[in-house]
């Protein structure tokens, strides 16, 4: 039996996306960013969907250890890196890459003794001031990474997008300038462009691509939605109709009474809430799908439930399947009425909605 509140997740409309990246930028290498539980859509499901990826992105230690467990084979980079003689231990023994971006970390790989080498990204911070060893060091850290015996070589290079989802913004062109630049001597492979990079700042594509939101379908910018860039969302997110009340003028609805009836009305109870991941944010009037017609939010989003408006849905009937976000509801403008974006909406889809994987192919 389905649960309340559950997700369906698109196999070929995964494998789509990564062949979209292709063509968007043809001849680079992608490593497809599947951290944070493949931003909620499963970690080693999405694994496997994409496993004619060049290599795998995330972001910490444990979640590439999954992978390995799960039997994934391909190139595996930690973007956070390691912390401690441990964490490098375990990127170790699992053949992860780590990606190096400060002095902490060449100073544990220059202390330890071991007979294998261990792959190493060079990042370098072009203005996004989190990860990355300042541009100013480029010399001092490669004539390190050379002369540390337990580093592979060569080692790629790297930098992260600050500002890449606003294309009116003129520092990513600076980032790539600034990258392009003091990497200019080096002859090591390179990799700048995330989603954004990918869509709309051609001069980021270069030897490797580093696509993450895009391979769900979903658009990393905010006024825009993926199916505008040829993508397919990956994952929708379904609940059903669990009550349907007459209202009347005046009625209050939900936590705290602040919807108040202004007409009478049909009201639609649905077995959903933030308990299964959907926005306590999420505004009156942001619309849900019952059988294919939308219905606005009306009072706050609880823990289990939500009600709407059926006032444009005679035909509703208790049981009836509701689309929360996904293929005909895009969950950028759920984001939208949320206050938030894209990212936190399927991150935050919680452990009681299961997740069912089929292969539709709508062309």
């Amino acid at each position: 039996m389905k649960p309340a509140t559950f997700a369906v997740l698109n196999n070929t409309a995964l494998r789509h996306n990564l062949n979209v990246v292709r063509q968007y930028a043809p001849g680079a290498k992608v490593m497809a960013v599947i951290k944070a539980n493949g931003y909620g859509h499963g970690l080693i499901r999405v694994a496997k969907e994409l496993r004619t990826s060049d290599a795998f992105a995330v972001a910490r230690v444990d979640e590439g250890i999954r992978l390995r467990k799960a039997g994934i084979t391909q190139r595996i980079v930690v973007l956070e890196g390691f912390v401690c003689h441990e964490e490098l231990a375990l990127i170790e023994r699992f053949q992860m890459e780590t990606v190096l971006h400060c002095d902490e970390q060449l100073d544990m790989l220059e202390s330890i003794d071991t007979a294998n080498y261990i792959n190493c990204w060079l990042k370098l911070d072009t203005g996004m001031h989190r990860l990355g060893f300042d541009v100013t060091q480029v010399t001092r850290v490669i004539n390190r990474i050379n002369q540390c015996r337990s580093i592979a070589k060569p080692v790629p290079l790297m930098t992260h997008l600050a500002n890449a989802d606003d294309v009116n913004d003129s520092a990513t062109d600076q980032q790539i300038k600034i990258f392009n630049n003091v990497t200019a001597h080096i002859s090591e492979q390179r990799s700048i462009a995330n989603s954004s990079g990918i869509l709309e700042w051609k001069t980021s594509l270069s030897d490797w691509v580093r696509p993450g939101i895009m391979l769900f379908g979903v658009s990393p910018f905010s006024n825009k939605n993926g199916t505008e860039y040829g993508l397919k969302p990956a994952l929708t997110l379904y609940s059903k109709l669990l009550a349907i009340k007459d209202l009347k003028v005046g009625d209050a609805v939900g936590y705290g009474g602040l919807w108040v009836c202004k007409r009478p009305m049909k009201l639609g109870v649905i077995a959903t809430g933030y308990g299964d991941g959907y926005p306590r944010s999420a505004a009156s009037n942001t619309p849900v799908l019952v059988n294919g017609c939308r219905a606005p939010l009306v009072g706050r989003v609880s823990m289990d439930m939500i009600t709407v408006d059926l006032t444009h849905c005679q035909s509703a009937r208790i049981g009836d399947q509701v689309v929360l976000w996904g293929e005909e509801l895009p969950v950028e403008e759920i984001a939208r009425c949320a206050s938030t974006i894209p990212y936190t909406l399927m991150c935050g889809i919680t452990q009681r909605v299961m997740i069912i994987e089929e292969e539709i192919d709508r062309n």
